[in-house]
Formats: C-alpha cells, sequence, structure tokens
C-alpha cells in the first residue's frame, strides 16, 4: 500500500480554508499513515519567479554536503546556467537559476554528474525517508501556501527506502510535471524502453517515474494533459490510482480494476483528493462531507480559474 494526496485551490479570491496548501497535504498523509510509513513527499507549486526557473538536487547529510554543492555548481556552470540563489532543506539544495536553454537536453547533459529532483518555474519536489509530521519542520511544508500540490507516503515494497526512491517524481527533462501514485505498472520495462527509444530519461527504475515521463512524452507530442490521461489508460497496464500536477492543474486516472481506492472532495474553492476519507475529514473535522470515488477506467482534469 501507499497514500497518495493532492490539493488544488481553484482561485485566490477570499480563501476561507484555514489551512495553508503544506499543512492540508501533511495532515491528509498523516491521517492514511498506516498505508505508507518508510518515506514522504511533496510536490509543490510555489509562485513563479520572473526570469527565473527552479531547481533542487539531493546532496549528501553525511559529510559531504559542502563538496556536493560544488559540484552542482561547477556541472551546471559549465551547461550555462547561473545560479541566483542557494538554500540547502534536509538531503537537498534549492536553486532558484537562469537558465534559457532546453531542460531536457540540459537533464542528458548532468545525469552523469548529479541527482535532480526537479525543475520548473513552479514546481519544487521535496521528499526524503520518515514520516510526514516529523519531516515537514525538517523543509519547511507547513510554510507553503501556494495554489496547489501532491503528495505521498510510501510502503516500499520493490526497491530500497531512500530519499530518491520517495514519492512524488519529476518528468525529467520536462519543466513543472509531478506524479504520485498507488498501485503497480506491470508494463513498465516495454514501456519504458519505448520511451527511451524516443529520447526520454529516466533516473529511477520506479513505475511511478514511467507515469510522469510518458505523461510529459505525450504532451510534447502536442497532446493536451486531458488526452494524456486517457492515453495512458490503452497504455499502462496494471492496478493503479495516480495523481499528475501540473504548473496550473492537478489530474488524475484509475485502471480499469480499480482496486487502488481515491476519494475527492469539492467545493467552491478547492479540491481535495486522498486515498481514503480519513484523510479528507481530516481537514475538516466535525463537518458531515459529501465525497465520492471516481469510476473505474476514468481519468479527470482539475484547473485553476484564470
Amino acid at each position: 500500500m501507499c497514500a497518495i494526496a493532492g490539493i488544488l485551490f481553484k482561485h485566490d479570491k477570499n480563501r476561507k480554508f484555514k489551512l495553508t496548501t503544506g499543512a492540508a497535504l501533511t495532515e491528509i498523509l498523516d491521517a492514511t499513515l498506516h498505508r505508507g510509513p518508510d518515506s514522504s513527499g511533496w510536490a509543490l507549486y510555489r509562485d513563479p519567479l520572473e526570469d527565473l526557473i527552479r531547481m533542487r538536487f539531493f546532496i549528501s547529510v553525511n559529510g559531504g554536503a559542502r563538496s556536493d554543492r560544488e559540484r552542482i555548481r561547477s556541472v551546471l556552470a559549465g551547461q550555462g546556467v547561473e545560479i541566483v540563489k542557494e538554500e540547502v532543506l534536509g538531503c537537498t539544495l534549492g536553486l532558484q537559476a537562469r537558465f534559457k536553454g532546453n531542460l531536457l537536453e540540459l537533464t542528458h547533459a548532468i545525469e552523469k554528474d548529479l541527482k535532480p529532483v526537479s525543475m520548473g518555474q513552479r514546481l519544487d519536489i521535496l521528499k526524503d525517508v520518515g514520516q510526514p509530521r516529523a519531516l515537514a519542520p525538517d523543509y519547511q511544508i507547513r510554510d507553503f501556501n501556494g495554489s496547489h500540490g501532491i503528495a505521498h507516503i510510501r510502503l516500499a515494497t520493490e526497491s530500497g527506502v531512500h530519499p530518491d526512491t520517495a514519492h512524488p517524481f519529476w518528468a525529467c527533462g520536462f519543466s513543472d510535471i509531478a506524479t504520485v501514485h498507488n498501485g503497480q505498472i506491470t508494463n513498465y520495462w516495454i514501456m519504458r524502453r519505448r520511451l527511451e527509444r524516443h529520447g526520454m530519461t529516466f533516473q529511477t527504475e520506479n513505475d511511478t517515474e514511467l507515469i510522469a515521463v510518458y505523461l510529459a512524452f505525450q504532451m510534447s507530442r502536442e497532446a493536451t494533459l486531458e488526452e494524456a490521461l486517457k492515453a495512458s489508460l490503452e497504455d499502462l497496464d496494471g492496478t493503479f490510482s495516480y495523481l499528475v500536477a501540473t504548473k496550473d492543474a492537478i489530474g488524475y486516472a484509475k485502471d480499469k480494476l480499480a482496486a487502488k481506492p481515491m476519494v475527492k472532495y469539492e467545493d467552491d474553492e478547492m479540491i481535495a483528493i486522498s486515498s481514503e476519507e480519513v484523510g479528507i475529514n481530516r481537514l475538516f473535522p466535525g463537518k458531515a462531507l459529501e465525497t465520492s470515488e471516481p469510476a473505474p477506467l476514468t481519468y479527470g482534469l482539475w484547473s485553476r480559474e484564470s
């Protein structure tokens, strides 16, 4: 088992919901902790920076952080990246930088030397080994009150418990696309090799990363996100419920068996998603809620209002 979570505020007008976006995601994860106590992660969509992109990289936490930071600076400088600001959070180094080139080409150029976590104008992925309440202070999660985000807690079943195997996963080489997932993609290697032949890059052997890269590839071929979600139901085999986030939307897809739960709450202000209703209830204590669960073999998309 694992648990997924998502929050999207439809607009910024007179927000009545009292929790920050980061706090709300953390509460959903904590309420469903029995589904995945091994690692936690958040994909947060911060305000865009004029002429800058956000980058985050894994760094060592046992004495090698300084040399890692120096190597990151050197490698990025060699690719024409101008670092404007640095910030260390937990086992990651976050950067604000100027870069006018192609992110996929940059990823290909640095993948042997560095471990990128995320890149984008808005996307910032923070993830680590441990439980959400314990990690949230180290990564300043509760301070985040942006427009939307997705999150995950993991029960490791097929790979070790490490920060880089925690979810969410960035669509490597593509700005602002991230996924979280509960389930298993059984045609992982077939799909991965197919995407690699088209020049796509993978950092791990986690099937959730495949979903992110698959969707990004579809959109790079001029498919809309909604079209990519629909295509995934035909191309991806297995049992799954997943969320994908972009700079201004959250989407979902569920396989035909619908063995992996996902519950949705919606009102005039927000969308909230959890693997179990207890996660939604944590956000609205004592309130009777009308929730729903998407049907088998369905997909959907919730976008920010302009």
